[in-house]
């Protein structure tokens, strides 16, 4: 499995070899215990449990350039979770749904940011929000390395055609709004190309008024051709976000959907999975986004994969663009 990680890796930066190029590949590994946000991005692939190797950007992208697979799923994870515990099982496990639809249609990239793995949920959650934003600069220059790989390597005669998607869930769509953000500050200020062809945000832990046309996050609808927000009023975990920020009057996206359609691009949609998160991840109902609780490709999985598969969102009704989600 391929993924790009900006947390601190135990070898350290990347080495130059005396004639300037890159010293990959190399056996790396995570120092789990520095949670410190890298602002230089690494390039990798999983070769097995705790087995990582770096291979760097070009050797990555063109790997994925080269791979069978039709199309292609970054997924940025959310807060508290390590990468042998939790991201890379749960990556597998989407890779293992996508393989169920289609074997070999979509392949999965996990992005890791640094969470932390202190004890206490608040103080967890306070010290990766500050890891969040302050990865974005980290994922912006990611971006901004595969803009120019796409420029320098697509042609007319061999053009790269796999679309792109991106999954944020919880505090990666924090990480995800920063890091375009700051593409935009530093390396696009023309504003973001349409990069992906989908970007779905389950239970988004940023808040509910991101995605307006004035706000930080409208950068993710311009570098979408559809966004997904799937919320649940009743996801626990946006409850502990509201306390953390010390603000319980705080909306977030993840609880409410978009505050309001009309403030948001035409390509938002906003879909309520509050009759079923819970039985899909009792007792938060925050991680309702993969398999349902016998291991099946789950209801917000199946509406995903229909937006991959096709381009569209599917609506019960042609044309409205916020609605119910159910079993």
């Amino acid at each position: 499995m391929l993924f790009v990680t900006n947390r601190v890796l135990k070898e350290g930066p990347t080495p130059y070899n005396p004639n300037g190029s890159l010293g990959v590949p190399r056996r790396v590994n995570f120092d789990l215990k520095n949670n410190q946000a890298e602002q230089s991005v690494y390039f990798c692939r999983r070769d097995g449990t705790d087995n990582y190797t770096e291979i760097g950007s070009q050797t990555f992208f063109n790997e994925l350039r080269n791979s069978g697979c039709k199309q292609l799923l970054f997924f940025l994870h959310g807060y508290s979770s390590l990468p042998e515990p939790a991201i890379f099982p749960r990556a597998s496990e989407l890779q293992r749904l996508f393989d169920r639809k289609s074997s070999g249609y979509v392949q999965v990239i996990p992005l890791i940011w640094p969470c932390d793995d202190d004890f206490g949920a608040v103080k967890d959650y306070f010290d990766d929000q500050v890891a969040a934003d302050a990865s974005a600069f980290a994922f912006a220059r990611m971006f901004q390395k595969f803009l120019s790989w796409r420029d320098e390597h697509s042609t007319l005669e061999d053009p790269c055609v796999k679309p792109l998607n991106m999954l944020a869930h919880s505090m990666g769509n924090r990480v995800l709004r920063g890091a375009l953000l700051r593409s935009v500050e530093y390396y696009q200020p023309a504003g973001v190309p349409l990069v992906f062809r989908n970007t779905f945000m389950p239970a988004a832990d940023i808040e509910n008024t991101s995605l307006d046309i004035d706000r930080e996050g409208r950068f993710i609808t311009d570098a979408s051709r559809n966004v997904v927000v799937y919320y649940a009023a009743d996801d626990l975990a946006m409850r502990a976000s509201k306390v953390a920020n010390g603000n319980p009057t705080s909306r977030r996206m993840g609880h409410t959907g978009p505050a309001r359609m009309e403030n948001v691009a035409v390509n938002v949609f906003s879909i309520d999975c509050g009759d079923f998160n819970n039985d899909y991840d009792p007792p938060t109902g925050h991680g309702y986004f993969a398999s349902d609780p016998n291991g099946n490709p789950g209801i917000v999985f199946n509406h995903m994969w229909e937006c991959i598969r096709t381009g569209r969102v599917p609506t019960r009704t042609q044309g409205v663009r916020r609605f119910i989600l159910t079993p």
